[in-house]
């Protein structure tokens, strides 16, 4: 995965080129909801995906101050702001989500190996997860020296106690790659299986870059339904002020066709989705302590929250410590997993997700205990990278050597929890002094170097120059009802790019831009 051609006859970015691209890209942005909370305007609201922003948003400013909108700050000349914050309540700005000016470079054979593998990691999910004795035995050690997964595998435990059975089964899971300088392999980094983000942003910036919109806000149809003091609403008469967007209008000068890039169209119908939900069907945000206080359940399994009957529960939270600081929080992940609700993910699809599972599943013979057939068996087998357990001291030895071909994960999600270089080596030396189990806390994985591009990031309206390398995302649907599937599909992507000095790879943690694809026939 590589950046895609840079503007300028010479293969030198003409600079007046680049700055006028990123003055249109980030007004663009704004008029088609592009956005996230301003992080330079505390307190911090930064979201995974546009409508979790709009709809805090739009609740906090109605309610705190009776405003009846969000207003977007007046352009000068149409294009002078570039930031692009918005609204006067101390807070709840908006700026562009931080973004790639150009789509990245991909082969089409890797993007459709990419797709492929979906279905089958969906399904590898489901049956994972049906095996609660694989589950509570691979995540045994990792309980005894990690406080956030014991709690999980003990809500877990109390589930198969009860002999609790998930008829109605929802996935929305998203699997992580890179592209292996070294082999041309495409490794995957991980498997999200709760709270997978951005497939909102992630399609609007395949519209930035393409020109594939209808040039009104991409989600008008559901939001004219949502309460009048939306932004949305409001930045909606601007829908046609710009006819093109960067490869329509810079096509010819970049050498770029705009058929290239993948519509995204199946991730922008999740987010349309969610956004009609929120309208029509009375789809209700609750914090978890706000389920603790108000909800119960009734004899017959039904879910009561605020008195009313809960159907689904969706997960935006709760896959880190920091979302459960006291006992609250954990009896409600426990009151919503005892109920008869359908859990998006439940207990047991959030435990496939850890780390260590990604790493058990890794092992010879494992994957054959779940799927039986030898060709996806195969496909699944051909994208794992290099895992271990730190119960082999020889790879540790070959880790405190070479730090740099490795990766120290721990059970964490959300990024910014990866270990690399120097401070792995002394890690992995502290561990082992302190003896005890406390190396069952992370797993070591093969460090996967993908080739670097010179790319153009935009954040904060500043667009920067530098090599870059990028991850590319696959989100994958499932719906099951008892013994028949009815949904298993690959459903839009996500690409991600950050400057190849960065470690860590997460939109929402700051280190990396949203981008998109540019599909190529080079090997």
């Amino acid at each position: 995965m590589s950046a895609a051609a840079t503007p300028g006859s010479e293969g030198r970015p003409l600079a007046a080129a680049v700055e006028e691209m990123a003055r249109e890209a980030a007004a663009w942005c704004a008029l088609h909801g592009l956005v996230v909370g301003d992080r330079a305007d505390p307190p911090v609201l930064l979201c995974a995906d546009w409508l979790a922003v709009l709809s805090i948003m739009s609740r906090i400013v109605y309610a705190k101050h009776g405003c009846s909108g969000i207003a977007l700050e007046h352009y000068v000349g149409g294009m002078d702001l570039i930031e692009l914050r918005s609204a006067t309540v101390p807070g709840v700005g908006l700026v562009h989500a931080p973004f790639s000016l150009l789509p990245s470079n991909i082969q089409e054979s890797i993007w459709k190996q990419a797709c492929e593998l979906a279905p089958i990691f969906n399904e590898l999910v489901d049956r994972v997860s049906l095996d609660g004795k694989f589950l509570q035995d691979s995540l045994s050690k990792t309980r005894q020296v990690d406080d956030f997964t014991s709690r999980l595998l003990e809500i877990h435990r109390k589930m198969m106690a009860i002999n609790k059975e998930e008829n109605i089964r929802i996935g929305l899971h998203r699997s992580d790659y890179m592209l292996d300088s070294e082999t041309s392999s495409l490794l995957q980094i991980e498997l999200n299986t709760i709270a997978a983000s951005f497939p909102g942003l992630g399609s609007l910036v395949s519209e930035l870059h393409s020109g594939k919109t209808d040039r009104t806000f991409v989600m008008a149809k559901g939001i004219k339904k949502m309460p009048s003091h939306s932004f949305l609403i409001l930045i909606h008469p601007w829908g046609e002020a710009f006819s093109g967007t960067l490869i329509s209008q810079y096509g010819k000068l970049l050498s770029l066709d705009p058929k290239r890039v993948p519509t995204n169209a199946a991730s922008r119908q999740f987010a349309e989705a969610l956004a009609i939900a929120w309208a029509e069907f009375n789809v209700d945000r609750k914090t978890l302590s706000q389920v603790e206080a108000e909800g119960q359940i009734l004899p017959d399994g039904t879910l009561l929250v605020d008195g009313r009957k809960v159907a689904v529960v969706y997960y935006r939270a709760g896959y880190t410590p920091n979302d459960y600081p006291s006992e609250a929080e954990w009896n409600a992940r426990l009151l919503m997993e005892q109920s008869s609700a359908i859990k998006c993910p439940s207990i047991a699809y959030h435990l496939v997700g850890t780390k260590k599972i990604q790493q058990e599943l890794a092992k010879p013979n494992v994957l054959e205990r779940f799927l039986e057939n030898k060709e996806e068996i195969a496909k699944l087998r051909k994208c794992f990278a290099g895992l271990w357990s730190l119960d082999d001291e020889e790879i540790i030895k070959t880790a405190i050597e070479k730090p740099e071909l490795f990766v120290l994960k721990p059970q964490r999600e959300g990024g910014g929890n990866n270990i690399y270089g120097v401070d792995l080596r002394e890690t992995l030396i502290r561990l082992q002094r302190e003896g005890g189990d406390a190396l069952a806390a992370y797993i070591l994985m093969q460090r996967i170097f993908p080739k670097a591009s010179l790319a153009y990031l935009v954040r904060g309206g500043v667009c920067h120059e530098g090599f870059a390398i990028s991850e590319l995302g696959i989100y994958g649907a499932y719906l099951r009802n008892k013994d028949k599937v009815l949904i298993n599909d690959q459903c839009g992507y996500l690409m991600r790019t950050k400057v190849s000095s960065s470690d860590e790879g997460g939109v929402a943690a700051g280190f990396a831009v949203l981008d998109s694809l540019y599909l190529t026939d080079k090997v």
